[in-house]
């Protein structure tokens, strides 16, 4: 909630967006999707307070180690920043190497590319053959379970951010979640 950094520029127009509070509303929103379609969700910071990244790991692991890693799929949902304002676009994250979650960020691409490719820019690292970043956070190295990480738009874009504010941009985003993790669920 205070971290600085972690919310748009406050536009003209007197909006502004901050990533714990759009992000925890869209992780809502996906899960409740999913629970209404019978795939059990749980939303694993429902909190407005900051929880530390070590306590976010430690939920999924134990959530992993009840129901079996083959059962479960971590979705960290973010905001992008850039340093200048003028990047654009949706991206996901795995941690490094070639795991499951790999196969599962190019089922997220893919649906994100259905929904999002009129609204914003598809950004992906093909440097190892598929569209996500390999990336070092905890949220996917340590978990135990396949874990992916989307960026969701650049909060400091004001086209994005006003895209993402927007109902239509909240309703695309949250979909594109959840045709995903229901085209998961059909391959498991």
């Amino acid at each position: 909630m205070d971290t600085p950094g972690k919310r748009s520029p406050l536009w003209s127009d007197g909006t502004q967006l901050f990533e714990w509070s759009y992000t925890r509303m869209i992780a809502k929103d996906i899960v409740d999707r999913l629970r209404i379609l019978g795939i059990d969700a749980v939303q694993l910071v429902p909190e407005d307070a900051d929880v530390p990244l070590s306590v976010r790991v430690r939920r999924v692991n134990k959530l992993a180690a009840t129901y079996g890693c083959k059962n479960c799929l971590c979705v960290s949902v973010h905001c992008n920043a850039s340093i200048n304002g003028k990047a654009r676009g949706w991206e996901i994250h795995t941690c490094r190497g070639q795991t499951l979650s790999d196969v599962y960020a190019s089922i997220f691409y893919d649906e994100a590319k259905k929904v999002l490719s009129d609204n914003t820019k598809m950004r992906g690292d093909w440097s190892d053959g598929d569209p996500d970043w390999d990336s070092n956070f905890a949220i996917l190295r340590d978990t135990i379970c396949p874990s992916v990480l989307t960026e969701n738009g650049f909060m400091d874009n004001e086209d994005d951010c006003r895209y993402m504010l927007s109902e239509e941009g909240r309703k695309e985003i949250v979909s594109l979640h959840v045709s995903a993790i229901i085209r998961i669920v059909e391959m498991v």
